[in-house]
C-alpha cells in the first residue's frame, strides 16, 4: 500500500469514527432545545389557562391582541438580531461569537425600547382596559426581547443547557408575579406579571454569558448584516403580522371572544407547539451545520424534520379527540366547548405549518433570504386570506379551516422553493470546484 493510500485509509477511519461523535452532539442539541422550548411553552400555557380561568372569554381575547402583538415586535427583534446571528455565528470561535451576541442582544434592547416607547404613548393615549395593556406591553418589551436574544445567542453558540436554565429561571419567577396580578383581576397587572418575569431572566441571561448588550453598537450590526437582516424583518413580520391581521380581523368580523377562542384551540395544541417551537430553537443553526460538513445531507435534513412535525402534530390531535369534557372544562373552562370545536382544523393548521419548518430551516441556512422571503409573503398572504375570508363565510369555525388550508398551500411553495435552492447551491458548488 503507498503512501497516499494509507493516508486516505486512515481519514476514513477518523471520518467514520467521528461520525456517531457528531450525530450525538446533534441529538444533545436538539435535546436542549427540547428541553428548552418544553420550559418556555408549559409556562406559556400555564399563563394561558391561568389568564383565561381568572378574567373570563373578553378580558381572556383583549389578553390576547397584546399577545399576538408581542409576536409581531419579536418578529421584528428576531429578523434584525438574532436570526444573522443564527446563520453566520452558529458553530464558529468563541471569540466572534461572544462579539457578535453582544451587539445582537443590544440590537434586541434597542428594538424594544423604541417599539416599547410607541405602545405606552398608544396605550395611554386609547385607556381603558386595552390601552391600559398595551401601555404595560411598552413597559415590559425591552426585558422580554432580550431574554429572546439571550436563548437564541446561547443556541447559536451550542449551550442550549444556558437557554433552558434561563428559562427555567423565568418560569420561577412567574409564579409569584401572577399570584399578585391575580389579586389585582386586570388584563394589565398579568402583562406586568409576565415581562416582570422576563426581565429577571434576561438580567440573568448577562450573567451567564458574562456579555453586556450593546445598544451603540446596534447600527454598526444592523449595517454589516443589513443583507440577511431586513429580509428576515420582513418575512418574520409577515408571520407575527398575519397573526395580528386575522386576530383583529376576526375581533371586527366575530367579536373579540372569537379571539379567545382561537388562543384556546392553540392552548390544546400547546405541548406540541412546545416541540414544535422548541426544534426551531436549533434547526437552523443545525442546517448551516449539516450545509458546512455534509451539504448533500441538507435536503434530507430538513425533510426528516418537516416530516417528523407534520406526523406529530396529526397524532396530538388525535390523542386529543377521545378527551372528555368535564376534564376540558377543568383545565380551559368556559373556553373549552368552542376551542374543541376548532380542534381539527387548528391540527391539519399546525401539521402544515410543521411540515414547511423543515424547508423555511434550508433555505434560511443556505442564505437564500430572497426565497424564503417570498415564500413567507405567499404563505402570510393565505393565512390572512383563508382566515378572514373563513370568518366571513362561516364565522370562527369557517376562519379555522382556512387557516389551515393556507398552511398546507404555503408549505408546498417553502418545499418548491427549497428544491430550487439546493439545485443553485449545487451547481454553484461544481463551478467553483472546476475554476479553483
Amino acid at each position: 500500500m503507498t503512501t497516499g493510500e494509507e493516508k486516505a485509509t486512515t481519514e476514513a477511519a477518523r471520518a467514520e469514527r467521528a461520525r456517531p461523535t457528531a450525530r450525538r452532539a446533534v441529538a444533545r442539541r436538539l435535546s436542549w432545545g427540547l428541553a428548552d422550548q418544553a420550559v418556555c411553552s408549559m409556562t406559556n400555557f400555564a399563563v394561558g389557562i391561568y389568564v383565561a380561568r381568572s378574567l373570563g372569554l373578553s378580558a381572556f381575547g383583549a389578553f390576547s391582541l397584546t399577545w399576538v402583538t408581542y409576536g409581531v415586535v419579536l418578529g421584528v427583534s428576531r429578523g434584525l438580531a438574532t436570526d444573522p446571528l443564527m446563520v453566520r455565528f452558529s458553530g464558529v470561535s468563541d471569540a466572534s461569537w461572544r462579539a457578535a451576541a453582544a451587539r445582537a442582544t443590544g440590537t434586541a434592547l434597542g428594538v424594544g425600547a423604541a417599539v416599547g416607547a410607541v405602545c405606552l404613548a398608544v396605550g395611554l393615549t386609547l385607556g381603558g382596559g386595552v390601552g391600559h395593556a398595551f401601555a404595560c406591553l411598552g413597559v415590559v418589551l425591552p426585558g422580554l426581547l432580550l431574554q429572546d436574544a439571550w436563548r437564541f445567542s446561547f443556541f447559536a453558540a451550542g449551550t442550549g443547557r444556558k437557554a433552558c436554565v434561563n428559562d427555567l429561571l423565568g418560569a420561577l419567577a412567574l409564579v409569584p408575579a401572577m399570584v399578585l396580578a391575580a389579586r389585582a383581576g386586570s388584563v394589565a397587572g398579568f402583562v406586568l406579571a409576565w415581562g416582570t418575569a422576563a426581565a429577571v431572566a434576561a438580567a440573568y441571561g448577562c450573567l451567564q454569558s458574562g456579555i453586556r448588550p450593546r445598544v451603540t453598537e446596534a447600527r454598526a450590526w444592523l449595517r454589516a448584516h443589513r443583507d440577511l437582516g431586513y429580509r428576515y424583518l420582513v418575512e418574520n413580520v409577515g408571520v407575527s403580522g398575519a397573526a395580528q391581521l386575522r386576530a383583529y380581523g376576526l375581533g371586527a368580523i366575530v367579536g373579540v371572544s372569537a379571539v379567545g377562542v382561537i388562543r384556546g384551540a392553540e392552548l390544546l395544541l400547546g405541548p406540541f407547539l412546545a416541540v414544535l417551537m422548541g426544534l426551531s430553537l436549533v434547526t437552523v443553526a443545525e442546517a448551516a451545520r449539516v450545509l458546512r460538513q455534509a451539504p448533500h445531507r441538507l435536503g434530507t435534513f430538513c425533510l426528516l424534520l418537516g416530516g417528523g412535525q407534520a406526523v406529530g402534530a396529526l397524532l396530538w390531535g388525535a390523542a386529543l379527540l377521545p378527551v372528555p369534557d368535564r376534564f376540558g372544562e377543568l383545565v380551559l373552562g368556559g373556553v373549552w366547548d368552542a376551542a374543541f370545536e376548532l380542534l381539527v382544523p387548528a391540527t391539519l393548521g399546525v401539521a402544515g405549518a410543521g411540515l414547511g419548518v423543515g424547508a423555511a430551516a434550508g433555505l434560511r441556512a443556505l442564505g437564500a433570504a430572497r426565497r424564503s422571503l417570498r415564500c413567507q409573503l405567499f404563505a402570510s398572504a393565505c393565512y390572512v386570506g383563508g382566515g378572514l375570508g373563513g370568518a366571513a363565510v362561516a364565522g370562527t369555525v369557517g376562519s379555522a379551516w382556512g387557516v389551515a388550508a393556507a398552511t398546507l398551500s404555503g408549505s408546498a411553495v417553502w418545499w418548491l422553493h427549497l428544491r430550487s435552492a439546493l439545485r443553485e447551491h449545487h451547481h454553484n458548488t461544481i463551478r467553483e470546484v472546476r475554476t479553483s
